[in-house]
C-alpha cells in the first residue's frame, strides 16, 4: 500500500513540475555548451544591457561609444548593433527617474547571472537573469528580468542575432519603449 501510494504522489510530483516548467525552459536533449563558452557569452549579452543601462545615468561629458563590432571574440550582427544604437538613444533622450518629474537616475549596473546555454542546430541559446540596480539621490530600483539571447554560427563564429525577454510582465527599465532585439 505504502509503495502505491509513493508511486501516485512521485507520478503527481513529475506531473506538476512539467506544468510548471515554463514554456520558455531549454530544449530537453539540447546539448550544454561548455562552461567557459557560457561565461563568454553571458560577459557579451552583460555588456549589451550594461551598454543601455548606463544610458539612463546623465552626465556632463557622455561617453558616446557604439556597441563593439565584436566582444570577446562574438560577432554582434548588424541588426542587433542597429537597434541596440537606437534603444541607446531612445534611453538618453527619455525621462530618466522613477517617477515622472523624480530625481534623475545618479548610476545603474546589470550582471547577469544563473546563465545557461544548450546549442540548437546552428543556435547558441543563452537564458540568464539579468540584476539591474539604478540609483537615484533618495533611493534605487532593482529588477530581476528573465532574458534569452540567441547567437548564431556563422561561418564558424558565433554572432549574437537577438534578444528577447522571457518574462511576459516584465517592463526593463533598461529596455526602450519598443521593444529591443
Amino acid at each position: 500500500m505504502v509503495r502505491l501510494w509513493l508511486r501516485v504522489f512521485l507520478a503527481v510530483a513529475v506531473a506538476a513540475a512539467c506544468l510548471a516548467a515554463p514554456s520558455s525552459a531549454m530544449r530537453r536533449g539540447a546539448p550544454r555548451v561548455d562552461g567557459e563558452t557560457t561565461e563568454q557569452l553571458a560577459a557579451v549579452a552583460g555588456t549589451l544591457l550594461q551598454h543601455r543601462s548606463q544610458a539612463l545615468v546623465q552626465t556632463r561629458d557622455r561617453d558616446r561609444t557604439r556597441l563593439p563590432e565584436e566582444i570577446l571574440g562574438v560577432r554582434i550582427s548588424p541588426r542587433v548593433a542597429r537597434v541596440q544604437a537606437e534603444a541607446v538613444q531612445e534611453l538618453e533622450n527619455r525621462n530618466r527617474a522613477p517617477v515622472e518629474g523624480g530625481p534623475a537616475y545618479t548610476a545603474a549596473r546589470t550582471t547577469l547571472d544563473e546563465a545557461s546555454a544548450v546549442r540548437e542546430g546552428d543556435v547558441v541559446a543563452l537564458e540568464a537573469v539579468e540584476h539591474t540596480v539604478v540609483r537615484y539621490d533618495t533611493g534605487r530600483v532593482r529588477q530581476d528580468v528573465r532574458r534569452r539571447f540567441e547567437f548564431k554560427d556563422i561561418d564558424g563564429r558565433l554572432t549574437l542575432v537577438g534578444e528577447r525577454v522571457l518574462d511576459p510582465d516584465a517592463r526593463p527599465v533598461n529596455d526602450p519603449v519598443r521593444a529591443a532585439g
